[in-house]
């Protein structure tokens, strides 16, 4: 018996750190995200008294030529090549691509600064970790599973997805708070199920480099829904310049 709960809390213990890889990932990703998408809005706006007032050279060549459609969809390329590719790379190799594309994605997100103030981002960043940290803790802590959340969660996923493409021909307000207000949802519900899905894939029979490759993948999950669930929060609750 007790070499029974010794084996359980190895594998306990193998679950935790792998955990604790995923997190580590996405909380470095986020970092590098926020730092590229700060940095590219001082180098591309012009500020007078805290208010944006126009666009450097550089500003001027992102986001005002046929360039800004290479700023804007460089991170969607990016991750569907990590996605569908990972099998065949290295964990460092991976890694270094998952890196790449938070920086990218840091740079499609310039324009919040320019949008949102400087306060009502911070804000919405913190209330984001904290409900984030909640619900993740919630998906890896509950005995309940979440497998039946899939099917629904990824159906409001694509219904998000049309009506936002919809919504760009119609610029509608009222759809717009609609999109948000179940966007938070979708991506909440998303941000546990994720987790417990991301738990359930540790094997403690993995080679480093398939469990290195593994913590990759569930970071890139956890941090898409992380993002996506603060762009639609700072819809909502962010302040405008």
């Amino acid at each position: 018996m007790s070499g029974r709960a010794a084996e359980m809390a190895r594998i306990d213990q193998g679950l935790r750190s792998y955990m604790l890889k995923v997190y580590n990932y996405m909380a470095i990703a986020l970092a590098v995200t926020g730092v590229f998408a700060y940095g590219m809005f001082q180098l591309s706006f012009v500020r007078e008294g805290g208010d944006v007032v126009g666009v450097t050279q550089l500003g001027a060549t992102l986001f005002n030529s046929p360039l800004k459609w290479v700023v804007m969809f460089a991170p969607f390329a990016l991750v569907m090549y990590l996605s569908f590719r990972i099998h065949k790379m290295s964990a460092s190799t991976a890694q270094m691509v998952f890196w790449i594309y938070s920086a990218l994605m840091g740079a499609s997100l310039t324009w919040i600064f320019a949008v949102y103030t400087m306060t009502s981002v911070t804000q919405v960043f913190f209330i984001t970790a904290a409900s984030f940290a909640a619900l993740s803790l919630y998906g890896y802590t509950t005995p309940k599973s979440l497998s039946g959340w899939g099917s629904f969660l990824f159906m409001g996923l694509i219904g998000l997805v049309i009506a936002s493409i919809v919504n760009i021909f119609l610029a509608s307000s009222a759809m717009a708070f609609a999109i948000s207000a179940i966007g938070v949802l979708v991506f909440a519900g998303l941000t546990a199920y994720d987790t417990q899905k991301i738990k359930e894939m540790y094997f403690e029979g993995d080679s480093s480099e398939t469990a290195g490759k593994k913590a990759i993948m569930g970071a890139l999950t956890l941090y898409l829904d992380f993002i996506n669930l603060f762009l639609m929060l700072l819809r909502l609750l962010g302040n405008r310049e």
